[in-house]
């Protein structure tokens, strides 16, 4: 298979993937991972007026349904949840740009905002999520919208990633609306293009070689599925949402600026992050230690890194057992553990238990498009083992899930089914 192009991959075996059939009289897994998206997308929504199903505290008074991370009752809209929901294709236009104005009109001004919390809010950032009353929330943690939020352990400033996936937002609309219209748009004193340029450039990042930058002493969280675990130095995860951010605002914008910043990170996410055992490694600093799975396959995923080692070091981990139960993607290879209470070099939950360890199937299309990149018999078996789980009904599809130590969090989970199938179906590439 190592002749094959992701879009060889997306036009021959995802479709040759969501095509198998179980029966005669049961849908096609295509079919049913379509409907569970929808199922799941509908169920996340919580309607003007509502407190949603838990019965929140907070009204709903944005004006228009809140797509949240779930169907089984989140109280606020995550950006990076959003994002992810968006790339599946199947939510209406009109929705998406609601969700991005609303996330303009939330973006911190132009001071450097300091709370009582010791958290700092930058000029131009953009929120962790957005309660049911319209008011960001910076930080995860917290439903606070006020002077006390944020701080360890979840950061000074703000989540990086969350800037990004606000441009991947508005590059998503774009495509979905064939117009770009709607950025020359003003929320306040700026447009929409302005907002996203000013929040692209927000976060720290080193002039040198473009990559994301945090201090463990001044941190920000790089990734927000890695929000419980602490990074620091150069950051691979967020650089490649920088990345990516970086490509859509040069189709965006035209702006040559971006094609340089593309081309910088490429080189350094390749001279700092890969290491001779085909993996990348989380960061520079504290986690150094760690290769990260997930960022490893969003690399390949966007083209970032395309060596066949780093194809095949996938698949080999993938056959012995070391990143995968069921499909769903463990943070850190099980032999790559930083020790044996804690996968990562610092975390705030047991080994095992959420972002310290346990399996996600939020990055499951992007370990089944590297597998196809070198035996397509992988790839078909982690799409066969990844809708055998799903269809085994229940709240899935989880958050995470461990089922050696019977952990299973947050039942009907959108982003679990919603990113795999925009990878599967080649929503993104096309």
């Amino acid at each position: 298979m190592s002749g094959y192009s992701r879009r060889d991959f997306l036009s021959m075996s995802g479709g040759a993937l969501l095509a198998t059939k179980l029966g005669p009289s049961i849908e096609t897994d295509e079919e049913f991972l379509r409907n569970l998206v929808l199922t799941t997308l509908e169920g996340s929504r919580v309607q003007p007026g509502s407190h949603g199903p838990k019965g929140w505290p907070i009204e709903n008074t944005c004006g228009f349904a809140l797509v949240t991370p779930g169907r089984l009752g989140y109280p606020a809209f995550w950006i990076r949840d959003f994002s992810m929901a968006a790339d599946s294709g199947l939510m209406p236009t009109q929705e998406i740009e609601e969700h991005l104005l609303l996330i303009a009109r939330c973006q911190n001004g132009a001071n450097r905002r300091y709370l009582k919390s010791g958290a700092v809010l930058p000029p131009y950032c953009i929120p962790d999520h957005i309660n049911f009353d319209g008011k960001p929330v910076y930080y995860p943690g917290t439903y606070s919208s006020g002077e006390d939020q944020g701080g360890e352990p979840f950061g000074t400033y703000p989540p990086v990633d969350d800037h990004y996936e606000f441009v991947h937002i508005a590059w998503l609309l774009a495509k979905q609306k064939k117009d770009r219209n709607f950025l020359q748009r003003f929320i306040g004193n700026y447009s929409l293009r302005s907002r996203l340029e000013l929040a692209f450039f927000s976060p720290a990042y080193d002039p040198n070689s473009e990559l994301v930058v945090t201090r463990e002493a001044l941190r920000a969280v790089g990734f927000g599925f890695c929000d419980s675990v602490t990074l620091s130095g150069m950051l691979l995860y967020p650089s490649l949402l920088r990345f990516r951010a970086a490509t859509e605002l040069s189709e965006l914008t035209g702006d040559a600026k971006y094609t340089t910043v593309v081309t910088k990170l490429l080189a350094s996410i390749r001279d700092v992050f890969l290491k001779s055992d085909g993996w990348l490694y989380a960061s520079t600093g504290v986690g150094s230690g760690q290769p990260d799975v997930w960022g490893t396959l969003l690399a390949l995923n966007l083209g970032a890194i395309s060596d066949q080692a780093v194809f095949e070091r996938v698949a080999d981990s993938y056959v012995r057992g070391t990143i995968t139960i069921d499909s769903a993607v463990r943070h850190v290879p099980t032999d790559h553990d930083f020790s044996e209470k804690s996968a990562w070099e610092k975390a705030l939950t047991p080994k095992g238990i959420y972002q310290n360890g346990a399996y996600w199937h939020t990055p499951t299309g992007w370990l089944i498009a590297a597998l196809a990149r070198v035996d397509l018999k992988l790839a078909k078996r982690a799409f066969k083992d990844y809708i055998a789980h799903l269809r085994k009904g229940g709240d899935r599809p989880w958050e995470c899930f461990n089922p050696t130590l019977n952990h299973y969090q947050n039942g009907g989970y959108l982003a679990s089914v919603a990113l795999p199938y925009s990878v599967l179906q080649g929503f993104t590439y096309e």
